[in-house]
């Protein structure tokens, strides 16, 4: 039996509980729930059957048998609503599908935003944080022509490319994930604070495999990294010097399995030598527009036309995106996005009087964009 059916939903305090155990780390975690129903099987356990199985040694097991800062769980758990974020433990469904495939994925992630954000089909734009003008409106111009296609924009939140991918994504009215070298409470760098918010607000996420509290040490990126990647059908480097940050994520891209897509730059401009060092060793196609992506990625996108019934609701919603709305109408489908459904709270969300509200629902169901459910609920088409 796959452990993965058979640990029921939601066992946060124990999953927090094995992340804070001394050595143990993400792969043994894995390890030991083969070997129980349970999380808190685990607990249970004595230590010579701890140390019976392979790479649990006596230490780790002395770690186990003796946890009983379950305090310490319980605050990890309040201060983290407390920041208003949530944990996604490897098992919930809302966990980022293409990342279970990687080697080692994390346990945990520390969420701000949309759940729902981390199942859409995404590519990675990501590039050195001393990007040029050319890097700069090339990611903006990749980033834009993702949106339109649908499709989720995930890079890291640092400066220069980063930024550029985020900003133009939400200016275009799509979703973009940001993943953080830092606790979700530490938005780094800082200035990027406002860019984090907006993110979330027009249905996106940040996240992070990092316990609230930690800093953004340098050792922590390229770990970082390979969720970046790991989350996405390919990763795109827009502009990069031979070595840093964007030249490890397409490595793990490739270690991955992942497309790796590479902007070509003129000889002789900053951070061309990174770009065309990997067109050149055959590391990464060489792409001029958005349709060289979707050539290499098109097969495993998710199509309506051809998922289940039970699935479909783990599709990004974009038909309203395709139509000319007023400001009025763009609020209240990016509020649907975040499943803010019913009538009343949708009102309050949006500081207005349920009946302003509802001729404009009324207009955007005649408009196709969305339906209205029993009761007072609405949803996007």
């Amino acid at each position: 039996m796959n452990h993965q059916e058979k640990i029921p939903k939601g066992p946060i305090r124990e999953f927090v509980a094995l992340h804070l155990i001394p050595r143990l780390g993400a792969q043994r975690i894995r390890l030991l729930l083969q070997f129980v129903d349970h999380p808190q099987d685990i607990f249970r356990l004595s230590r010579r059957k701890l140390q019976s199985i392979d790479g649990i040694g006596p230490k780790i097991s002395q770690n186990i048998v003796t946890f009983d800062n379950w305090e310490k769980v319980d605050h990890v758990i309040a201060k983290t609503r407390g920041v208003g974020a949530n944990i996604i433990t490897y098992w919930e469904e809302d966990y980022p599908p293409l990342l279970r495939e990687i080697h080692d994925p994390p346990i945990l992630l520390w969420i701000n935003g949309n759940r729902k954000a981390l199942r859409n089909d995404s590519v990675a734009i990501v590039g050195t944080r001393r990007a040029g003008q050319y890097g700069k409106e090339t990611a903006q111009y990749f980033a834009r022509d993702l949106v339109e296609e649908g499709l989720t924009v995930i890079s890291g939140l640092a400066y220069g490319i980063d930024g550029a991918a985020h900003r133009e994504t939400v200016e275009a009215g799509g979703c973009t994930i940001a993943v953080l070298g830092s606790g979700i409470d530490n938005i780094y760098p800082s200035k990027h604070k406002g860019l984090a918010a907006d993110i979330v607000e027009s249905g996106g996420a940040v996240i992070s495999e990092f316990p609230l509290g930690t800093a953004p040490d340098a050792g922590n990126f390229p770990v970082r990294n390979r969720i970046v990647s790991g989350m996405s059908l390919g990763t795109l480097v827009a502009a990069s010097g031979i070595d840093g940050g964007s030249m490890i994520t397409a490595k793990l891209a490739l270690d991955q399995n992942r497309e790796v897509f590479v902007v070509p730059h003129p000889i002789g401009t900053p951070n061309a030598v990174g770009c065309n060092s990997l067109i050149q060793r055959g590391m990464g196609k060489l792409v001029q527009s958005v349709e060289d992506v979707l050539e290499e990625i098109e097969v495993h996108l998710q199509r309506k036309d051809c998922v289940q019934e039970g699935d479909k609701e783990h599709l990004v919603k974009m038909g309203w995106r395709t139509r000319e709305l007023d400001e009025l109408g763009v609020r209240i489908c990016k509020a649907l996005e975040l499943e803010i459904n019913n009538v009343d709270k949708l009102a309050e969300k949006l500081d207005m009087k349920t009946h302003e509200l509802m001729p404009k629902l009324l207009e955007l169901e005649l408009e196709g964009c969305v339906r209205q459910n029993a009761g007072k609920g609405f949803e996007l088409i």
